[in-house]
């Protein structure tokens, strides 16, 4: 019975240091909070674009990787782009823009 108990303990501990890993950053993949807060500073971003009278109109793709948004897409102007630029810079959490909005 003790053996049993020991033996269960053991896969118990491997499936929990299994699920850890699994959820760790590596250099090219986002832990499981990163992914969530990227999801959201690119939501907060788009919802922004959307809202945004002058933006609405522009179909801008989005898309974070821990706190690095890129910007892509076509805008009518040079102001549009830097409307844009401001937009996703005034979001929480947004550590840099690469902003590859290209002017009509």
């Amino acid at each position: 019975m003790k053996k049993n108990n020991m033996f269960i303990r053991c896969v118990v501990l491997v499936m929990f240091v299994t699920i850890l890993a699994a959820c760790a950053a590596t250099p090219v993949r986002e832990s499981t909070g990163e992914f969530i807060d990227d999801a959201l500073i690119t939501t907060k971003i788009k919802s922004q674009l959307a809202g945004d009278d002058i933006m609405r109109a522009f179909q801008i793709s989005v898309e974070t990787f821990r706190g690095i948004v890129q910007l892509s897409g076509f805008v009518n102007s040079q102001m549009d782009v830097e409307r844009a630029d401001e937009i996703a810079t005034n979001v929480n959490g947004v550590r840099s823009i690469k902003n590859n909005l290209i002017v009509k």
